[in-house]
C-alpha cells in the first residue's frame, strides 16, 4: 500500500495523467486566461482520454477505477488548470445520477457513452431565486402523454456550454416528495443555454445558466421515480460534488505550494535565496503541513467511499479542510510574492481566485459545520454512503490486474440499497467490453 490509500496502478495512473496535463493542458492556460472563454476542444480531448468514467463499472465501458482514481484524476488536472479539473469533476457528477438512480435502458444508453468521451454529463439543481435552498425551486416537469414538458430555469450548472446531457430536478408537485430528475438532451427543443458570463477564475470552465420552455422530452428520460428528485440532487452532491471539489481544491493546493517553494528558491533578498529567510519557512511550512492534512483527509474519505463504508462526515471534513486550507496557504504565497504576485506572469494570483471558485457549491464551509455539528450531537440525517454502499463499493473484478483486462464477462455488482426515504434502483449488469484502465481512447 503507498501512501494516502493508493497502490501501484493509482500511481501509474497519476503518472499517466501528469504526464498529459503538462503536454495538453499547460501549454493552454494562458490562453484559456487571456480569453476567459470556455475551451470545449480542450474539454471534449481530456474527456476521450476516459478518466469521465472513472467510477463507471466496466460492464458499461468505464474504468471501474473508483473514487480514490477519480480523485487523483481531478487532482493533477487541477494542479496545471483548475478549470480542467472542474471540468472534469462536473462531469463526473454528472455521472452520479444515473449510476445511482438510472436504470439498465438508461445506463446502457448514456453510460458507455460519457466513458468514451463522446458525451458529457452535468446536473442542474441550483435556481436564481432559491440556491442552495432546493425545495424552494420552482421549475416545473407536466406530465403530457408519453411526455414530460419542463419549464424554468437553472443557474450555476458546471460545464453547461459543454455538456450534452443535463440531470436536471425540477417540480412535478409539492413539497419534498415534489421534486423528480429527468435527462434532457442538450438538443432538444425548447432548451438554450444562456450567455457565458465573465467570471472572477476558473476560465475555460462553464457555469452557466440553463433555460427550459416547453421543453418535451419522452417520459423515458425519467430518473428512478416520480418523487426521487430531491435524492438524486443531495445523493450527488454528497457523494460526488464535495470529494470532487475537495480534489479540485486539493490540485491547487499542491500547485500553490510548487510554485512558492520555486520562487523562494530563485528570488534573492540579502545576498541570498528567499528561502533562507526564517519568516518566509514559517509561511511555507504552514502551507505544508496545512497540504499534508488536506490529502490525508481527502483520500481517506474516497478510500472509504471505495471501501461502501459510511464516510458521509468524513466528505463533509474533507471539502471543508481542503478548501479552507488552499485558500489560507493561497494567501500566505500571496504574502510571500508580496508586489510580484499581482501580475498574471506567475500564476499565484490565478490559484486564489480558482481557489474561492471551490467555496460555495456543494454547501459552503458554514453548510460543512453546520451538519458536523448535527453529527456531534447526535442529530444527523440519514447517511448517503450507507444507502448506496452496494452502488459505492468497489468490486474485485473492477479492479483488473497490473497489465492484464479483466475478463469479458465480468459482472457487474447488484444488489439494492437501503433506504427507507429514496427509491435507488439497483444496479445490473449491461452488455459492452470491459475496459482496462490504461485502454488507449478510440
Amino acid at each position: 500500500m503507498h501512501r494516502y490509500f493508493t497502490d501501484q496502478r493509482h500511481e501509474a495512473l497519476r503518472h499517466q495523467v501528469r504526464e498529459f496535463a503538462e503536454k495538453e493542458v499547460r501549454p493552454r492556460v494562458a490562453e484559456m486566461e487571456a480569453n476567459r472563454s470556455v475551451c470545449h476542444d480542450l474539454s471534449r480531448l481530456i474527456a476521450r482520454q476516459g478518466w469521465i468514467g472513472a467510477t463507471v463499472h466496466r460492464a458499461y465501458g468505464g474504468m471501474g477505477a473508483g473514487h480514490v482514481a477519480k480523485t487523483l484524476i481531478i487532482e493533477e488536472l487541477s494542479r496545471v488548470s483548475a478549470a480542467m479539473g472542474a471540468m472534469v469533476q462536473a462531469s463526473q457528477l454528472g455521472v452520479a445520477k444515473i449510476v445511482h438512480f438510472g436504470n439498465e435502458e438508461q445506463k446502457k444508453t448514456w453510460l458507455p457513452a460519457i466513458a468514451s468521451g463522446d458525451c458529457l454529463p452535468t446536473i442542474a439543481v441550483t435556481e436564481p431565486q432559491s440556491g442552495g435552498h432546493v425545495l424552494g425551486m420552482t421549475s416545473t416537469a407536466v406530465r403530457d402523454g408519453d411526455d414530460y414538458v419542463l419549464n424554468g430555469r437553472k443557474v450555476y450548472v458546471g460545464n453547461s456550454h459543454v455538456g450534452d446531457l443535463h440531470g436536471v430536478v425540477v417540480r412535478t408537485g409539492e413539497g419534498s416528495t415534489g421534486l423528480s430528475a429527468f435527462l434532457v438532451e442538450s438538443d432538444r427543443p425548447g432548451f438554450r443555454v444562456g450567455p457565458q458570463r465573465p467570471t472572477m477564475g476558473l476560465h475555460g470552465f462553464s457555469f452557466g445558466e440553463l433555460f427550459f420552455d416547453n421543453c418535451r422530452i419522452p417520459a423515458a428520460n425519467l430518473l428512478g421515480r416520480e418523487g426521487d428528485g430531491l435524492s438524486v440532487a443531495y445523493s450527488s452532491s454528497v457523494l460526488y460534488g464535495r470529494p470532487n471539489l475537495t480534489a479540485v481544491s486539493l490540485g491547487i493546493h499542491q500547485a500553490v505550494l510548487d510554485e512558492t517553494t520555486a520562487f523562494c528558491a530563485e528570488r534573492q533578498r540579502y545576498g541570498k535565496p528567499l528561502a533562507d529567510l526564517g519568516n518566509i519557512k514559517l509561511k511555507l511550512g504552514r502551507i505544508q503541513s496545512r497540504l499534508l492534512l488536506s490529502r490525508l483527509s481527502a483520500y481517506h474519505a474516497v478510500h472509504l467511499l471505495d471501501q461502501g463504508l459510511p464516510c458521509d462526515a468524513e466528505l463533509m471534513n474533507a471539502k471543508l479542510v481542503n478548501v479552507e486550507s488552499a485558500l489560507e496557504s493561497a494567501r500566505d504565497a500571496m504574502d510571500i510574492h508580496a508586489a510580484c504576485g499581482l501580475f498574471t506572469d506567475r500564476p499565484v494570483e490565478r490559484f486564489l481566485r480558482d481557489a474561492h471558485h471551490i467555496f460555495a457549491p456543494a454547501g459552503t464551509s458554514d453548510i460543512q459545520l453546520l451538519r458536523l455539528g448535527e453529527l456531534a450531537l447526535g442529530r444527523a440525517r440519514g447517511e448517503w454512503s450507507s444507502r448506496l454502499a452496494d452502488l459505492l463499493r468497489l468490486e474485485p473484478s473492477e479492479w483488473p490486474e497490473e497489465g492484464h483486462d479483466a475478463p469479458l464477462d465480468a459482472p457487474a455488482p447488484t444488489g439494492r440499497a437501503e433506504d427507507t426515504t429514496a427509491t435507488v434502483p439497483g444496479q445490473r449488469t449491461g452488455p459492452g467490453s470491459p475496459r482496462s484502465w490504461f485502454a488507449r481512447p478510440r
